[in-house]
């Protein structure tokens, strides 16, 4: 039985699907809200370092200060998170990550921030977000109906994927009128809205630690169901790489080819925008279109994240670049909603969580090294072959994993062959993207607390 259903009345149809029904609802606005404040909090936190007097080095460093803890402590966050009431653990994180960012706020307003307070600040949201992040995921796979949970997904991506833009374009215009630290104050609200809306979640409990079993034994009951399927970890392994060298040529290489070919920041904000587009362009056609093999439909549509990177080699002109963002932002969607529905009717309810770590913590771990050596392998091969480098790697992995059986087989079951994705509520509680692989959670990193 899953969640809504426990709240019909025996023989009477429900007003709305599950899809929206209130956990969803609340979930979707929530993730919306903070999504909207976190990217315009990523400018901000970038300019109140330029502001301060850092270089781009402390920026960089400012921004690593994030995904340090986030990689530490992501596996930790999944297997509390299968322990306790993944509703608690949210709202823990997101008051945390209000606190830490209304600090950050005060100290720029008054013009006292230093260097490592802000790098500390920085380290306690990505901390807040390793724990929130599999939380989020859990609960929402768990939340979701088989019957809508294409619709469920695509409707959640879009909303995020909106919410991204809406307040990339926001933040930006705030911090020029009003200041960084005004934009990180707004953050800051917004995670203590979100707070209070995760505060009245219902069906959230998840099954309960077997006795004796601790944080160790949780942990390895994780890894077990994360490696004994095959589809799983090869995708996941696929994209450590994939999201790693995708992002070292949208955040690295992209910016310097625009800048030095194409006529500066304006063509490379147009692509980044275009890509936006494409993926709420995505979400809507994920809406209408099932895929009975979702995993092989999902693993095609990686190919097109080869594009970019060869037309940034290329040089291709801005118009021509923002179309096959365009098309890559399309096609990353398909492959998301496609493994949010495979992770929710493969893997038991009371493992969502821990596996959703293993998958977020593949999916981010080799990013920031990708980022750092960028630079170095552009001075050593050149920029062109280091762009083509990426773009081969993409293919090449993406190809790899279409040879496992399990990816090309795994097929949509109907709702009532699904088992162990929304498992039964027990009567006392006890207890998400993408980033291309996984459900993403709509608080605040790079890749969707």
């Amino acid at each position: 039985m899953t969640p809504e259903a426990a709240l019909r009345s025996p023989g009477r149809p429900p007003r709305l699907p599950s899809w929206a029904g209130r956990d969803f609802r609340l979930l979707t606005a929530a993730s919306i809200i903070t999504s909207l404040g976190n990217s315009g909090a990523l400018i901000a936190a970038a300019f109140a370092v330029i502001e301060s007097g850092g270089s781009a080095t402390d920026v960089g460093l400012v921004a690593a200060a994030r995904t340090l803890p986030l990689v530490v402590f992501l596996l930790i966050g999944g297997a509390l998170a299968d322990r306790l009431p993944r509703n608690q653990v949210m709202v823990a994180a997101n008051v945390l990550n209000s606190a830490s960012q209304a600090v950050f706020a005060t100290l720029i307003i008054s013009g006292h921030a230093q260097l490592w307070q802000m790098a500390a600040l920085t380290a306690v949201g990505g901390t807040a977000h390793a724990f929130f992040a599999p939380a989020s995921e859990g609960m929402l796979l768990a939340t979701v109906d088989p019957a809508h949970a294409n619709k469920a997904f695509s409707v959640f991506r879009v909303g995020m994927n909106g919410a991204n833009i809406g307040g990339a374009a926001l933040g930006g215009a705030l911090v020029a009128a009003i200041g960084p630290g005004w934009v990180l104050a707004v953050d800051a609200a917004a995670f203590a809205v979100a707070a209070a809306l995760r505060s009245f979640l219902t069906g959230t409990a998840n099954l309960r630690a077997e006795a004796g079993g601790g944080m160790l034994h949780d942990l390895r009951d994780g890894w077990r169901a994360f490696a004994s399927r095959r589809w799983l970890w090869g995708i996941v392994l696929q994209f450590s790489v994939v999201n790693a060298v995708f992002t070292a040529s949208e955040a690295v290489y992209g910016p310097l080819v625009s800048n030095e070919r194409l006529g500066g920041a304006g063509p490379w904000g147009l692509a980044l925008a275009a890509f936006g587009a494409g993926t709420v362009s995505g979400g809507v056609l994920m809406m209408r279109w099932k895929p009975r093999r979702m995993l092989l439909a999902g693993t095609l549509a990686v190919f097109p994240m080869a594009l970019p990177p060869a037309a940034l080699a290329l040089v291709v002109p801005a118009a021509g670049l923002a179309a096959l963002m365009f098309v890559t932002g399309v096609a990353i969607e398909v492959f998301a909603v496609g493994w949010m529905l495979a992770l929710h009717q493969e893997i038991p309810g009371d493992k969502l969580s821990r596996v959703s770590s293993y998958d977020w913590f593949g999916s981010v771990a080799m990013i920031p090294v990708a980022t750092a050596l960028a630079g170095p392998v552009m001075n050593a091969v050149g920029r062109s072959a280091a762009l083509w480098g990426c773009s081969g790697l993409i293919v090449l992995l993406t190809a790899a994993v279409l040879l496992l059986p399990e990816v090309r087989r795994l097929t949509r079951r109907e709702p009532a062959a699904v088992t162990g994705t929304a498992p039964e509520q027990p009567a006392e509680p006890a207890q998400p993207t993408v980033k291309a692989p996984s459900g993403g959670s709509g608080d605040g990193t790079a890749v969707a607390s």
